[in-house]
């Protein structure tokens, strides 16, 4: 490859190719139930807060914002756990939180996506829902409940086909990793969960 076609390349798609390397390593990490997965997702939600500005996918962006948030908490949350306990928990999610969750991301949904019709945001509605639902799904992780890959898994499937048509085919790329590495998470949380019970 031409170096000038390396640098515009890199120019023009580099922020969002370290947002996926960030994010694939970060995720992995979190399967793990690894301390280590918080800073790495830090560095993730601040590059694809960019990348989703500039292609006016602004639920995508102010997502990023509450991500920063709730992976700052979940740092904390998790390092805390690690502390008493001398390691990463996984606990049961109760069918009130389940379902407060759920309705929370449905009203939320509605709520935003009117906003983001308003604001001339692209693919208002359904981008307002996949946040919406990722947030829930956020929550969930950093509370340590193994639902949270039931719902990544779920949401990672739609985003892969909103990323397609918007171009984004790195990102699109890296949703279908992110629903395997979901699947991956799933069952090792589900297995600790298991033998958290049977003890």
């Amino acid at each position: 490859m031409h170096w000038a076609t390396m640098a515009n390349y890199l120019a023009a798609n580099g922020l969002e190719d370290a947002g996926v390397v960030t994010t694939v390593v970060g995720i992995w990490l979190t399967t793990r139930r690894n301390l280590l997965c918080w800073p790495v997702v830090l560095v993730s939600d601040l590059l694809y807060l960019v990348v989703f500005y500039r292609v006016r996918l602004y639920s995508d962006a102010l997502l990023q914002i509450f991500f920063l948030a709730f992976t700052l908490y979940g740092w904390w949350y998790w390092w805390r756990g690690v502390r008493q306990e001398g390691e990463v928990r996984v606990v049961r999610l109760s069918r009130p939180s389940l379902l407060a969750g759920l309705a929370a991301g449905a009203v939320a949904s509605v709520l935003l996506g009117l906003l983001m019709a308003r604001i001339g945001a692209a693919l208002p509605r359904l981008d307002a829902t996949l946040m919406s639902f990722s947030l829930v799904a956020s929550w969930w992780q950093t509370r340590k409940h193994t639902a949270n890959w039931w719902l990544w898994i779920a949401v990672d499937l739609v985003y892969i086909g909103e990323y397609i048509y918007k171009g984004l085919g790195p990102t699109a790329a890296l949703y279908a990793g992110l629903t395997a590495l979901a699947a991956l998470g799933l069952r090792d949380w589900s297995r600790a969960s298991a033998a958290l019970e049977a003890n």
